[in-house]
């Protein structure tokens, strides 16, 4: 028997400074996304998130508010954490990195097997520090003398700290990127990642004083005068939460001996766990990741949204107004491969209603209804071969390969489209086949016609059940909900599986209830 396939999923974390947005509302539902479609292929899974809170500006947002840091992340950090409901994401562990025992061994461990490399040395430096990033910039990198992210003028700092040698891997890390055995995605981020490593990569700090981080951070091993530079601590969470401090099962399963290491993160976060991150982990004699899949920003107004600009939308309050489902097919379906995408409030419902409420719900509704009407609510036994449904299934087949496709270059709107040809199929089967004019001659005995309403409804049961199936990863709740109205529980939609078949034969489906209510109905109620 062959070795179960594994598969290890990330978020990036954030920072705790303020409330979680939908920004990352957005990325954390692709990385559900992906870790359900693999647990729903059987594969070992993991999947992770977590929260960054010994960055300074998590100290300094304590200081605006007069609160102690400890705190404003534990605080925070909750409320990050208090996404999964709302959000139905499916993480199996979630780290805090100022608070989880596992966080500080770990760390210290990638530091000292840096400092066993010869990849770590001190020295007094002076540079440019934007705060809100937590990264020091070059002059040239600045935009009119501000930082090009955040447009804040940054810091000069100057003070003695522990450099990396960066400077020893820009051939080893362009190697890996330019074969792809370290993915980067899409085509233009790669690009971007090997004409930086191109230009010249120059040591890096990866510590600060203990004094200008006000006490707060991660010790460096051996000099308490230092904490770890934030992004080396926050970095090493993805293996920390494996348990490599201890070298753990986990660490082996999910990191050392599996060939598949997924990062999910933000188009402006991309350097560090490109450049910095799987140098770290070469320097510690460890594999580097093998995907990182980079999604751009989700703007509002065509603003970037940000907690420091103020200029935020709470994915806690969209879900509970307009329904998970909604805005999980929102983020999914609109955000762009490539480039920016812009949230409203008016697009959410227009493709919900467009999407969700007529295209797929109606569908649900008719194929539930129909079988409730003409076969007493149970779904007819017919040839899976049959001639007649030829059509719905040769869209059906075509599923799989396409979804796999998609997800496997991250891109979601792909894997929707080939889901939504079936939605599509399945409405024409009804307009096309009239199951209500062959209930009708089946009334006054025309045999032919009975035989053929039997055939059409147990062909559009079979269609809604595969929908599902396909839909469990990107819409777990309403998925859920209409296979419910087939018969079917949430584990033996998981089995049924997704080639079409006959599992649906004599089964009683229940009365039919709108899954997907218009949002003017449900909100005017």
């Amino acid at each position: 028997m062959s070795q179960q396939k594994r598969y290890y999923v990330t978020t990036s974390i954030p920072y705790v400074n303020g409330e979680p947005h939908i920004g990352f509302a957005l990325e954390a539902v692709q990385a559900d996304v992906l870790a359900r479609a693999a647990r729903q292929r059987g594969e070992d899974t993991r999947s992770l998130s977590g929260t960054d809170e010994n960055a300074l500006t998590n100290v300094q947002a304590a200081e605006r508010e007069g609160i102690p840091v400890a705190a404003l992340v534990a605080r925070n950090a909750a409320r990050f954490a208090g996404l999964r409901g709302p959000l139905a994401l499916s993480w199996d562990d979630f780290i805090r990195t100022s608070h989880d025992p596992r966080l500080v061994p770990g760390a210290q461990k990638l530091w000292r097997a840096c400092v066993a490399a010869d990849d770590v040395y001190k020295r007094h430096y002076t540079g440019l520090y934007c705060v809100r990033c937590e990264r020091f910039y070059r002059q040239d990198e600045l935009i009119d003398g501000r930082c090009p992210i955040h447009g804040i003028v940054p810091e000069q700092v100057d003070e003695e700290n522990y450099f990396f040698r960066l400077s020893r891997y820009g051939d080893r890390l362009h190697d890996l990127i330019a074969s792809d055995r370290l993915r980067v995605q899409p085509e233009h981020r790669k690009a971007e990642v090997l004409a930086f490593i191109g230009r010249g990569l120059a040591d890096f700090s990866i510590s600060r004083s203990a004094m200008r981080g006000r006490g707060w951070g991660v010790p460096v091993p051996d000099d308490p005068t230092q904490v770890m530079y934030v992004w080396v601590d926050a970095l090493s969470n993805y293996i920390s939460a494996l348990d490599y401090a201890t070298d753990g099962p986990l660490f082996h399963r999910f990191w050392r001996e599996n060939p598949r290491r997924v990062h999910v993160i933000g188009k402006d976060i991309l350097r560090f766990h490109a450049v910095d991150w799987p140098a770290l982990l070469l320097s510690a004699g460890l594999p580097p990741p093998t995907t990182i899949n980079v999604h751009e920003f989700l703007t509002l107004n065509n603003e970037r949204i940000s907690k420091s600009r103020g200029n935020t939308v709470d994915p806690v309050a969209l879900a509970a107004t307009y329904g998970t489902d909604a805005l999980r097919y929102w983020l999914l379906r609109e955000m762009p491969r490539a480039a920016d995408g812009d949230f409203t409030e008016a697009r959410l419902v227009e493709r919900y209603e467009r999407d969700l409420a007529n295209d797929l719900g109606n569908l649900v509704n008719r194929v539930v209804s129909m079988i409730g009407r003409y076969r007493n609510g149970q779904v007819p036994a017919t040839d899976a071969t049959s001639p007649s449904g030829e059509a719905l299934r040769s869209v059906a087949a075509a599923i799989p390969s396409k979804i796999a496709a998609g997800l496997e270059n991250f891109d979601f709107r792909a894997a929707l489209d080939a889901i939504w040809a079936l939605v599509s199929a399945a409405n024409r089967a009804v307009d096309e086949r009239k199951p209500w004019e062959l209930a009708r001659a089946a009334r006054a005995g025309d045999a032919t016609a009975e035989h053929a309403l039997d055939a059409v409804l147990a062909e559009l049961a079979e269609a809604v059940r595969l929908l599902a199936w396909h839909l469990t990863p990107f819409i777990p709740d309403g998925a859920a909900a209409f296979a419910e109205q087939l018969g079917l529980s949430s584990e033996e939609l998981l089995l049924s599986g997704s080639s079409w078949g006959t599992a649906l034969h004599g089964r009683t489906v229940q009365q039919a209830s709108p899954v997907f209510p218009r949002l003017e109905a449900a909100l005017s109620s």
